[in-house]
């Protein structure tokens, strides 16, 4: 199964559009996990559009989307507890770490966003991964999104920059 994890869209208030490069990535992928900050009800519209199927939660940016703080999904045999992570850097990840936890059943990794920087760790035994920003939003340098490969259990990620 193949997975786009997406986050930080902020379309319109930092960015114009998605990348042309992104939007093939979405379509592209079997389900979209998106880490919050749509920004707008546009560029959710847009993205559920795009998608087969999309797992969603709020960023701080998005209080006029009805999502949940947390979401998960269950694909390819793992766990996916999505959150947007807000809140200072300094704790991002055990905050990240300590919601995967009250989600977590079987093999489970968390995505989350809000920092605009990619990051692939593990914290109290969880994989976190956080796709960046994937129109290269500041205080991103550069757009980015993770691509997920999931069979049985399996993970493999890439992370495609453009």
């Amino acid at each position: 199964m193949d997975i786009a994890l997406v986050s930080d869209t902020h379309v319109k208030s930092r960015a114009a559009a998605l990348p042309e490069w992104v939007k093939e990535a979405i379509r592209a992928a079997d389900h979209v996990l998106h880490a919050g900050d749509f920004d707008s009800r546009p560029a959710y519209e847009e993205i559920a559009g795009l998608a087969d199927e999309l797992t969603a939660v709020t960023g701080n940016m998005d209080r006029a989307l009805e999502l949940p703080l947390v979401a998960t999904a269950d694909l390819g045999g793992i766990r996916f507890v999505v959150t947007h992570g807000t809140g200072p850097d300094e704790g991002y990840e055990a905050r990240v770490a300590e919601t995967v936890a009250e989600h977590a059943d079987g093999p489970t990794v968390g995505v989350s966003g809000h920092t605009h920087q990619v990051l692939d760790t593990r914290v109290d035994g969880y994989r976190l991964l956080n796709p960046g920003s994937a129109t290269g939003a500041w205080p991103a340098q550069e757009a980015s999104l993770m691509h997920a490969e999931v069979d049985g259990g399996d993970l493999e990620i890439d992370v495609r920059r453009g």
